[in-house]
């Protein structure tokens, strides 16, 4: 199992690069080209999402992106360090789910535009599981891998 993590200050500019960095490795890991747009769309929101909770929350804690290649398949995972308020423990939603995800303060982030945010993703991604708790937020996404078609 072969991992990359990206930390990123949370900065909109930081986006960009994080959404390369996620195509490069995705493609490398053997996802198939047709979805790497997906996987590079999916990555911009939930990077933009964390950017703007840790902006509108006062956090300098940097972004933190997990780019994990397992035996079938590609994950990345997207957390922020925002708490939701009042939470015991994780709390999660899945692709269905996800643009209502429980957990989600919507008073901390502008509501709207965070659900529409986790509305997309669960859209371009068929496997996704949204969760929150007091040590902050983890969108998780997964692909499939053609392991025929890993470059080296």
């Amino acid at each position: 199992m072969a991992t990359v993590e990206l930390r990123f200050s949370a900065q909109p500019e930081h986006v960009r690069t994080a959404r390369l960095v996620a195509a490069a490795v995705a493609r490398r890991a053997g996802v198939d080209e047709t979805v790497l747009d997906e996987v590079r769309l999916a990555v911009g929101e939930a990077c933009s999402r964390a950017v703007g909770l840790h902006r509108v929350n006062g956090l300098t804690a940097p972004v933190r992106v997990l780019l994990t290649e397992e035996e079938k398949t590609f994950s990345i995972e997207v957390a922020d360090e925002v708490p939701v308020a009042g939470a015991d423990g994780a709390e999660a939603g899945t692709a269905s789910g996800a643009a209502s995800a429980p957990g989600v303060d919507e008073a901390s982030d502008g509501g709207g535009e965070d659900q529409m945010g986790l509305a997309v993703i669960s859209g371009l991604v068929d496997d996704v599981e949204v969760s929150s708790g007091a040590d902050g937020g983890v969108i998780r996404m997964s692909w499939p891998i053609n392991p025929a078609k890993v470059t080296s």
